[in-house]
């Protein structure tokens, strides 16, 4: 309960803060848009056409809570919070049965404190609710090889179906590929498992097909075998096998980002997974041997994938989080804490190096006026943790008060999540060029308008921000095989069109006849109107209305 608190905490305040960030926010917000203006639950859309890209979990929850609290940014990234919420709670309960009271509420803490779980929680996407399927999953089969409880083994499916509808098959690999060897390990140490039953893999199976099948079946039926050629033969195992969209990455790409998305608490990994591998060699270690199999294990196999992006390992932070908890709560009280003294004093040194390279980084390429005044006010921030850090130090110097130093850096570390989120926020979105421009089109737009967009980034932005469908031109003066991609034809058949392109205009830059206004401009990109009369050899034309 108070794990939750916490992680509530961290997580709520400011949620609703600032426009969606482009590309995956905007695009997964809009597919939750497109629910209720299609009314389709079964067959997603994206700027109106078909969208077999992911599973629809997030979205179905999304676009329910949108409809109670409106098409707001709030209630889009609500269920990534929820889930945050809940999987520290999960992580705080596990931990308080098999340590301690304490180790449990460092655990949600550190958890819901770790930046890349910040970033992940506060965003309208997916992977939180994959992260808090997966933990549910391990730890509630955890709890069954070791009892035999049958709930635990049925909740471990339920996890995993509602898992399976937030992102696919991954949550299933990601499950056994942590549990089995997992199972193994304490097999061969000599603790006892209780494996299950063929009537409770019966029943268990039974549980995962009546939640996945009738979404599977209803799409089939909607869409035929093409969805699923898509949704789980390119976009699923393609990721793995094959780079999409442009998201590769060396073999070692996620060891940094592991140490930055469990900044500021990595710095005590190391010694907190030494002392996890002491403890996972003895009889009494199956939650260490738990989590570094759960640490490594899917490191491992994300860092073989070839499409790699950076918040795919974030669910391994419960157990990153679970590790350095319990050494915590075992080392404040001993007489010897000159481990945790010298990991702690790593922090303070980490924000210095940053501090200077992002001083350097900004002075050496000449940002720009805006840039500096971001730069200068984000560095307060790393002056909190700085200070966070080195009370830590001093309070874990005394024995008596020890156990208040990993509290300090967690607390500061929440104090920075919230100025991030309520004051850092704001800063940041006036380098986002889109949602002001879909601002001034919605004022003036009626229904017969065209909307594109032409050379510049943000069609999903363009799309959450006005209303499908958005044309994606290709460049002036190229030639096109895509008669919607075409500029000429967009600009042309509509009475009125708006177009977002660049302001470094092409020579000769082509209007097609037509009158074309500048009405407002952000940063590099302008939203130009064109007008007038139609183009010679075209008539305009009323496009059909939305569905």
């Amino acid at each position: 309960m108070i794990g939750s608190i916490v992680a509530a905490v961290a997580t709520l305040p400011g949620l609703g803060v600032g426009t969606l960030w482009d590309n995956s926010e905007t695009a997964y917000g809009e597919v939750a848009r497109e629910i209720l203006l299609f009314h389709d639950p079964v067959v997603l859309h994206l700027n109106g056409a078909p969208w077999f890209v992911q599973p629809p979990l997030y979205f179905w929850i999304a676009a329910a809570f949108a409809s109670m609290l409106g098409i707001t940014e709030f209630a889009l990234r609500l269920p990534s919070a929820l889930a945050t919420i809940a999987m520290a709670a999960a992580v705080g309960y596990v931990v308080a049965r098999l340590a301690s009271s304490r180790a449990a509420l460092l655990a949600a803490m550190i958890l819901s404190t770790s930046l890349m779980q910040a970033v992940v929680g506060r965003l309208a996407i997916m992977d939180a609710l994959l992260d808090l399927a997966v933990a549910l999953a391990i730890l509630s089969w955890f709890a069954a090889l070791r009892t035999g409880g049958a709930a635990w083994w049925y909740g471990g499916w339920l996890a995993l179906a509602f898992g399976s509808l937030a992102k696919g098959p991954v949550a299933l690999a990601i499950t056994l590929l942590v549990v089995v060897p997992w199972m193994l390990w304490d097999h061969v140490l000599g603790r006892q498992i209780v494996f299950p039953s063929r009537a409770r893999w019966a029943g268990g199976l039974a549980l995962f097909l009546i939640i996945v099948a009738p979404w599977l079946v209803a799409l089939y039926r909607a869409a035929g075998p093409a969805a699923f050629a898509a949704l789980f033969g390119h976009y699923t195992l393609g990721r793995y096998l094959g780079t999409i969209e442009n998201q590769s990455g060396p073999i070692w790409y996620y060891l940094p980002v592991l140490i930055l998305g469990f900044f500021p608490w990595f710095a005590f990994f190391v010694p907190a997974a030494i002392a996890g591998w002491r403890e996972a060699l003895g009889p009494n270690g199956s939650l260490a041997r738990l989590c570094l199999c759960w640490a490594v294990l899917p490191l491992c196999f994300f860092s073989f994938a070839q499409t790699k992006l950076p918040n795919y390992v974030a669910l391994e932070l419960p157990a990153l989080a679970i590790l350095v908890a319990v050494w915590f709560d075992r080392i404040v009280d001993r007489d010897d804490r000159r481990a945790a003294l010298a990991w702690t004093a790593v922090v303070p040194l980490t924000i210095l190096g940053l501090a200077f390279a992002i001083s350097a980084f900004s002075r050496d390429n000449r940002l720009s006026g805006d840039l500096h005044a971001v730069r200068w006010d984000f560095t307060w921030l790393g002056v909190a943790i700085f200070a966070g850090s080195l009370l830590c130090f001093f309070l874990l110097m005394r024995r008596d008060s020890a156990w208040l130093g990993p509290f300090a850096l967690g607390a500061t570390s929440v104090a920075v999540m919230l100025i991030v989120a309520v004051l850092g926020e704001p800063l940041v979105e006036r380098f986002k060029p889109i949602p002001p421009l879909a601002a001034v089109i919605e004022r003036d737009l009626r229904g017969s308008d065209a909307i594109a967009i032409q050379g510049v980034s943000g069609p999903n932005a363009l799309v959450f921000y006005t209303r499908p469908r958005v044309a994606v031109l290709d460049p002036p003066n190229e030639a096109t095989h895509d008669s919607s991609a075409d500029p000429r034809q967009t600009i042309c058949r509509a009475p009125r069109a708006f177009v977002i392109a660049s302001r470094r205009r092409p020579s000769p830059d082509p209007t097609y006849g037509r009158a074309r206004r500048t009405l407002a401009v952000r940063l590099d990109d302008v939203l130009y109107l064109y007008a007038g009369p139609p183009c010679r050899g075209f008539a305009a034309e009323t496009p059909p209305p939305a569905r």
